[in-house]
This record gives C-alpha cells, structure tokens and sequence, in this order.
C-alpha cells in the first residue's frame, strides 16, 4: 500500500507543514505530485524539491475558478488524479463574544467550502478516469471534541465528518473511498501560532499551554509529528477497497480515543 506508483495526488496546503510532509511522502512512494497552496512561489519551490516530476499550483480553495483551473492543469500535465488531500486551513483563536462575523465566515470557507470544491473537482476526474481514487480530507481531533475560543474552527472540523461520509457513499459506485485524518496537536507553525494566543486568552504561561492545554489529556505527553500524519496519508491513499470508507482515523496520541 506505500507504492503509489503510476498514481497523482493533488495536495492543498502543501507548501508547508502537515501537507508538504503528506505530498513529499506522496512523491516518495512515487506519486506524481500537485504541490497547491496560495503561496505560489513556495509551492513551485517545495515542488521543485520533491522531484518525480511534481507541479506547484497557486490554490485559493476558496476561488472557485482557481480550483477548476488548478486541476485542470493537473490533469494536462500528471494526469487525472487519484488522490486528492484537502489540508488547506487556518486558526484564529477567540471567544464567540469578540469573534468577528468576517472571521467565521473565512474560516468556514477554507475549511468547508474549500474541502467541497476541491473534492468535486477530484471526484469529476476520477469519475472520468474510471480508475477510482481516494479522497483525504484533513480534519481535526477537533472533529469529535470541542475547545474554547476555537468555535468556527470547531465547526468546521465538525463538518468535514459529515461532508467525507457524504462523498463515501456518493463515490462507492465508482471505487471512490473518501476518509478524515484527525490529528493530535502536531507543532506546525500554525500550532506555533495558537501558543501564544492561547496563554494570552487563558492567561498562563506558554509553558502550561503545551503541558496543561495541548498535551494534558494524552497518553504520553507527546505531541503528534507530521511523519505520523504523513504514514496514515500514504496508508489511506494506497487501500485498495470501500471497506475503508467514511472513517474518521484519530492520531493523537490517544488525546481522544473512539
């Protein structure tokens, strides 16, 4: 299940961080790989390194157009794809009192909306193709549980459970599977980010964040690494049947267990 040859896999959010770390494993297994994130330049860059032949995109998952075209291009250069990751997303940390109304709406619209545009876009070329495909949408073990002052966050993660089961069972007459990843805190600069608003909201230092916030309910105090989020990507992108279909798989650290 870790030879992806033969295969394309387009990943958003893939500059940096959990994406960048799922595409790199992607074009290691010898996929040829759609490095898409809004950061253009950085996206051609991390493209660049990852060799096999991969392509850097601009990728706005919330432009409609931009996603059209974006795999449009994927599919004249690599080929239709087979394996779509949905990894974009942002976190703006406040309580529902102060969170402004834009700031909802941002953050349901990288998460959700972008999530459905692009699955619709992969779920179109795989349909075509006739080769089946899987669909990995990057959700959160906030999918199951809750925090303060993450509320549209929450949400969001919330729904891709929703939208992921949708697609499994939309995708299963053409041998689409569509699954969530639930990770764990995973020290990304994006968590980097949550540290110091977090000690700022609750008012204790960075320190009690990390031990007494982030990892207080895991079972080793450890955080999750971008290489364990990586292995499950590569495990759900090469599983050959609908009998993994609809799950959510958390990796966590036990953080929340099912």
């Amino acid at each position: 299940m870790n030879d992806l040859k033969g295969k394309v896999a387009l990943v958003t959010g893939a500059a940096s961080g959990i994406g960048h770390a799922i595409a790199a494993a992607y074009a290691a297994a010898g996929a040829r790989v759609a490095v898409a994130d809004i950061a253009a330049d950085k996206a051609e860059a991390a493209a660049q390194v990852m060799g096999n032949g991969a392509i850097g995109l601009a990728m706005d998952v919330t432009d409609e157009a931009q996603v059209e075209d974006g795999f449009a291009r994927t599919a004249r250069e690599l080929g239709p794809v087979d394996i779509l990751v949905s990894n974009a997303g942002i976190q703006i940390i406040a309580p529902v009192v102060d969170l402004a109304f834009a700031d909802w709406k941002r953050m349901l619209a990288i998460h959700m909306d972008g999530a459905f545009l692009t699955s619709r876009a992969a779920m179109r070329q795989m349909i075509a193709a006739g080769r089946g495909g899987s669909i990995i949408l990057m959700g959160s073990a906030h999918s199951h549980v809750a925090s303060k002052f993450k509320a549209p966050y929450v949400a969001a993660k919330h729904g891709l459970l929703g939208l992921a089961r949708t697609l499994a069972k939309e995708g299963a007459a053409n041998r689409i599977r569509a699954n969530v990843i639930c990770p764990g805190f995973v020290r990304t600069p994006l968590v980097e980010k949550q540290i110091p608003e977090q000690a700022k909201e609750l008012g204790i230092s960075e320190e009690d964040v990390v031990r007494n916030v982030m990892l207080r309910d895991t079972v080793d105090g450890e955080f999750t690494t971008l290489q364990d989020i990586a292995d499950t990507a590569l495990f759900l992108a090469g599983f050959g049947s609908n009998a993994l279909t609809g799950q959510s798989l958390l990796v966590s650290h036990g953080w929340h267990m099912q």
